[in-house]
């Protein structure tokens, strides 16, 4: 979520540590003067990121096969998704992407170009989610909706055109906290999934790891658009100790899905990706963790400007196919 506004054209002393394609990229946001999303009200917020969120993509894909579809939440309420197929034939494992965005802004439309390219890249399915949003649906609402939405493709796979033994579960930033959660809820119920595909994820209760204090003025993502993001989601700071936020905190990850996880080291969020990680490895669970160098939070939707970006594509298609079997 790129929440640079004009404070940002002050001297960063992170700025020497950036590509040197990422230093433009957060040079031209700051030229532009646009106010910082947490300074917006949610739903200004929501419009601001829906503008930006394409400018600095990768050219979007041409794909055989987009379809709108609605998945049903328990509560009966038909959630908006998309569905990216890379081609017509039948049986395609399936990746059910949840976007980023701090539970409050983003959407099936602003993480359109990069679920093309994970479906076109990995040569699988991809169902996009639109889960609700906060301040309106507040903690745990987007996380029921995203495990409503996974139980609702492992039951309807082969309806979808997908088989049912081949699924995963991924997203950025909040939405990769959404794919651990709902990871964790599979393992649970018996429900295998190939991989879990976490990309910056957010993993620990109370934003306190080093890289939060190292990068709490940015830049891209700063400690003042945290925690407007997480006081619209989860206002109170006892729930925040809730594994369903705070994945770090779950009491077990024994046999939970093999994980890929894709960090940028300029991030407040990548000690607890790294964390989460090690909590990973200690149950046992295979992990791929890469560290983008030199790129901030939000890198991977930015692959016009970011050779990191499209790297990332890249990687995380690989082990997509991997873990599908994919030759």
């Amino acid at each position: 979520m790129t929440t640079t506004g004009p404070d940002s054209a002050l001297p960063s002393p992170h700025h020497a540590r950036l590509t040197p394609q990422m230093r433009s990229v957060v040079d031209r946001m700051a030229r532009a003067g646009r106010p910082p999303l947490h300074t917006l009200t949610p739903a200004e917020a929501r419009a601001a990121y829906e503008l930006g969120a394409g400018v600095l993509e990768v050219p979007k894909a041409a794909l055989p096969r987009v379809e709108d579809l609605r998945i049903p939440a328990r509560d009966g309420l038909p959630l908006p998704a998309r569905l990216y197929a890379p081609g017509a034939g039948r049986a395609l494992p399936l990746l059910l992407y949840l976007h980023g965005g701090g539970f409050t802004v983003g959407s099936v439309d602003t993480h359109d170009v990069l679920c093309r390219e994970l479906a076109r890249l990995a040569g699988c399915m991809v169902v996009s989610l639109g889960y609700r949003l906060a301040p309106e649906h507040p903690f745990p609402r987007a996380s029921d909706d995203a495990w409503d939405a996974l139980a609702w493709v492992a039951a309807n796979a082969a309806r979808l055109g997908a088989d049912p033994a081949r699924l995963a579960v991924g997203g950025d930033s909040a939405g990769g906290t959404l794919a651990a959660v709902s990871a964790i809820l599979a393992r649970d119920v018996g429900l295998p999934l190939a991989l879990q595909l976490l990309i910056y994820p957010g993993c620990t209760a109370h934003q306190d790891t080093p890289s939060h204090t190292e990068f709490a003025y940015g830049p891209v993502l700063d400690r003042a658009a945290i925690g407007w993001f997480f006081d619209q989601y989860i206002p109170s700071r006892a729930e925040r100790e809730d594994w369903r936020f705070a994945p770090l905190l779950a009491p077990d990850v024994d046999g939970v899905a093999p994980a890929w996880i894709g960090l940028a080291e300029c991030d407040p969020l990548v000690d607890e990706g790294v964390a989460y990680g090690d909590k990973l490895r200690a149950a046992g669970v295979a992990v791929d963790l890469e560290i983008y160098r030199g790129v901030t939070h939000e890198f991977i939707k930015m692959g016009r400007a970011i050779p990191e970006a499209r790297q990332a594509h890249q990687d995380a298609a690989h082990a997509l196919r991997a873990a599908f079997l994919i030759d």
